[in-house]
């Protein structure tokens, strides 16, 4: 694919997830904050915007690696795939990683106060996630499938469908800031010298999680959402 200055960086993802890890390098967010060109993203991070774009190039043209292709997929195929795998994930690994972060917190936090913090905006976060994953459960995702499979029935509640979008989207930005400041508190999850396994467990459980969510929230934020606001526009216009 063409990468230019002008290209927008959650459609460069949509395009081709690996240059996601292009972005993640140089610490750039491809999720929440996705709608920024090159030039932005650059000028923001000090990167010289040709080294990113061969960067990306490089890492968008190796043959080995098979990607995903999630925009050729129907909307409705794409909300199952988003339920199952992602919302399933973190219903999972929210206890998991809470009964971690306890245990840690008891072990080290005198040591290392900045686990007390993390434990706490880990659990808000928890709380909103869950509670924000069953508004697109019971809202969003049936009125997507709904246009899916009766393309004309467009008839909601809420209006149009960028109405539950913008609240999800703002909800996507309120987590994504708060796992930056995770990330920062646990210096890019890195574990200090003194951490013992399950420290060590906890934190790595942490980044997983988080580059599940960065994954999970593209993948609304930049294809189903764009895909499902298209659909009514187009519905509305037959």
């Amino acid at each position: 694919m063409e990468i230019t200055n002008s290209a927008i960086v959650g459609d460069l993802v949509a395009q081709d997830y690996r240059a996601a890890s292009v972005f993640k390098l140089h610490e750039i967010d491809f999720c929440c904050n996705g709608n920024r060109s090159i030039a932005e993203v650059c000028e923001t991070a000090e990167i010289d915007p040709k080294t990113l774009i061969e960067e990306l190039s490089q890492a968008t043209t190796k043959k080995e690696q098979q990607t995903t292709d999630f925009k050729s997929w129907d909307n409705d195929l794409l909300a199952d795939y988003i339920e199952k795998k992602h919302h399933r994930y973190v219903e999972k690994k929210i206890p998991e990683i809470k009964a971690y972060l306890s245990k840690v917190v008891k072990a080290h936090g005198d040591r290392h106060p900045e686990l007390i913090e993390i434990e706490q905006l880990f659990t808000d976060s928890a709380h909103e996630l869950l509670s924000h994953m069953k508004k697109e459960e019971m809202v969003l995702f049936p009125y997507v499938r709904n246009m899916a499979a009766n393309p004309h029935a467009n008839q909601s509640d809420f209006g149009t469908v960028q109405n539950p979008i913008d609240m999800m989207m703002q909800e996507h930005d309120t987590e994504g800031q708060r796992f930056r400041k995770i990330s920062q508190l646990s210096n890019n999850y890195t574990p200090p010298s003194d951490a013992c396994a399950t420290y060590e467990v906890a934190f790595s459980m942490l980044k997983d999680f988080e580059e599940d969510l960065h994954l999970h929230i593209h993948l609304e934020n930049n294809i189903l959402f764009p895909k499902a606001i298209e659909a009514e526009q187009k519905s509305k216009n037959v």
